[in-house]
């Protein structure tokens, strides 16, 4: 009698499991389709005619398609590409600098043997709560460091390390690297370098992919610092440069007919140029997530446990 009770009570539990993972199956997928609809509206319309667009507005199914947005970003070939490659390398050099210095500046913090690791984690969320804010900021940079109109404006400030990926790090190192394998490093000789490159850095994979997606993802959608450091065109990355255009056709339906833009005067770029300049500045975060996807969640997740 009891074994046929726990058959039905087992028989149960699988179904309500089974009902579960339809019913969080299908709000994920309908949380994943609202999260879709705006990217592929806007992929649509890039490849949409300009009249078409203007006529009949955004639509998953246009009346006519055409090239011509991408043509156009062709034939402005020069200055896109340049904006491109300034926010690859931004986006590079920016991700390992601050990885690497939220990674070194996480293990101390970690290490129950390390006698100020309370006092360095107090100025660490100390910057959590307070900044010197966005004048102080912009002197210290300009004035200082000597940083304006450089490449190292869209690197530095602002992004290049966080408080909040410096405690991520630090539980992860807390909760999944036990300090018997450091110990034991340390017996056989090892020193902090070794033991942070050799041992630390690898065991943290999937902490140090999420905070490099993190990261990534700031500075590759930064305007900010090239708003306030930059005024040589040169160092505008693609965000910026989209802001320029879209500052442009606003000044140009108040009456101007023209700007110059880059080296010589072009005609503005129409709505289907600034849908496909958008679909441009996603395409290597859309390409890369999907690499970085499968330690994201573990990174997170351990990472967010109190240590």
């Amino acid at each position: 009698m009891n074994a046929n009770q726990n058959a039905v009570k087992i028989k149960k539990a699988s179904n309500d499991a089974g009902h579960f993972r339809i019913f969080a199956t299908v709000m994920l997928g309908i949380l994943a389709a609202i999260a879709l609809i705006p990217l592929i509206l806007i992929v649509i319309a890039s490849f949409t005619d300009e009249t078409a667009l203007l006529r009949d507005g955004y639509s998953f199914l246009p009346a006519k398609f055409s090239l011509a947005a991408y043509i156009y970003m062709v034939q402005q070939g020069k200055i896109i590409f340049r904006a491109y490659g300034i926010s690859l390398l931004v986006t590079c050099v920016g991700t390992v600098v601050s990885v690497l210095i939220t990674a070194m500046i996480a293990y101390p913090m970690s290490r129950k043997n390390f006698r100020y690791r309370n006092v360095l984690a107090f100025f660490v969320f100390f910057t959590m709560l307070f900044n010197g804010g966005v004048v102080p900021s912009y002197m210290m940079w300009t004035q200082i460091f000597h940083i304006k109109n450089t490449i190292w404006a869209l690197i530095l400030p602002n992004y290049l390390c966080t408080a909040f990926n410096i405690f991520l790090v630090r539980n992860y190192y807390s909760n999944s690297i036990p300090d018997a394998l450091i110990e034991a490093a340390q017996i056989d000789g090892a020193g902090e370098l070794t033991i942070f490159f050799k041992i630390i850095m690898p065991l943290a994979v999937p902490t140090i992919a999420t905070i490099s997606l993190f990261t990534a993802l700031t500075y590759w959608n930064d305007w900010v610092n090239a708003l306030y450091y930059i005024q040589k065109p040169q160092y505008y990355g693609i965000q910026n440069l989209l802001i320029r255009i879209m500052n442009n056709i606003q000044f140009l339906k108040s009456g101007a007919a023209s700007v110059a833009v880059g080296a010589g005067a072009i005609t503005l770029p129409s709505n289907a140029v600034r849908m496909s300049m958008a679909v441009i500045g996603i395409l290597p975060i859309v390409i890369i997530y999907p690499f970085v996807q499968k330690y994201f969640v573990k990174g997170v997740v351990v990472g967010a446990v109190k240590g």
